[in-house]
């Protein structure tokens, strides 16, 4: 009996709190593991990041700044390169444990839910790199900006750990601000929010664009922040626009659909 109650349920999708802490675990493993594979790619490619991210510092030193990244004790290089190994991994491994997260929420789901997370996800990654890529663009303004509050006759020495902790947040940051619109999108093609609400929050989300843009960068900075700020701006418009168009499509949809019943739909039209 206890075999077939086992069967029913699976049939008709449900699973118990035992069997749904078992699929996290399996999930959790497997996503481990590829980190940890990757890993030893982001071992070989730290280098290289490393010496990438230190473009800013270079830079001062060839406009005649006393400027250099220091190493504190002993360990620290080798924990800054695992820390930059690890970065690197996660960023590598990301289709492996994206889809991870994907497998354990999907047999919740609807299919047009899953269709609409598929859609997320695929916008999600290259907007998540372009806004790193932005981050690291402006960087080198952001440490030019703080490296001209010190004295020219003073060294600017910057700890390894600490240079790095900046880069990696900075980067992650405005990576994440990038794929917020796209979360939008998202809310409002499940039906949680309407493409109009989007639009008529755009004096309130400016500002908090620019309160993110400025605390990512150094309030002084209004070029870096200026950079950081318009495109996230342009792309919280598009997704704005994105919802209101799709929206109109819902909305005639279940006017047609109602118009089959004789039913005139008012709600609808209400944001």
């Amino acid at each position: 009996m206890a075999r077939l109650g086992r069967t029913e349920r699976n049939s008709e999708g449900r699973m118990s709190l035992g069997e749904h802490l078992v699929e996290l675990r399996k999930r959790l493993m497997i996503s481990a593991a590829a980190i940890v594979v990757a890993l030893v790619a982001g071992w070989f490619l730290s280098s290289w990041v490393w010496d990438v991210l230190r473009m800013p510092i270079r830079d001062l030193e060839g406009q005649g700044r006393d400027a250099i990244i220091a190493y504190g004790d002993i360990t620290s290089g080798f924990d800054t390169k695992v820390q930059i190994s690890l970065f690197i991994a996660i960023l590598i491994a990301s289709p492996v444990w994206l889809y991870q997260i994907w497998a354990f929420l999907a047999p919740g789901l609807t299919r047009r839910e899953k269709l609409y997370g598929v859609a997320f996800l695929g916008a999600a990654v290259p907007l998540f790199l372009g806004g790193a890529y932005a981050g690291w663009s402006v960087m080198p303004n952001i440490v030019r900006l703080m490296a001209s509050f010190q004295p020219e006759e003073d060294a600017f020495y910057l700890t390894a750990r600490s240079y790095l902790d900046f880069a990696i947040k900075l980067l992650l940051a405005v990576g994440v601000g990038f794929v917020m619109p796209a979360f939008l999108v998202m809310l409002n093609f499940i039906g949680v929010l309407r493409g109009r609400s989007i639009l008529k929050s755009w004096r309130l989300a400016i500002l908090l664009i620019i309160l993110f843009a400025g605390i990512a960068t150094p309030a002084a900075d209004l070029m870096s922040m200026f950079l950081l700020a318009a495109p996230i701006i342009v792309l919280y418009f598009a997704a704005a626009t994105i919802a209101i168009v799709h929206d109109k499509r819902v909305d005639k949809r279940r006017e047609r659909e109602l118009a089959e019943y004789g039913i005139d739909d008012t709600v609808g039209s209400v944001e």
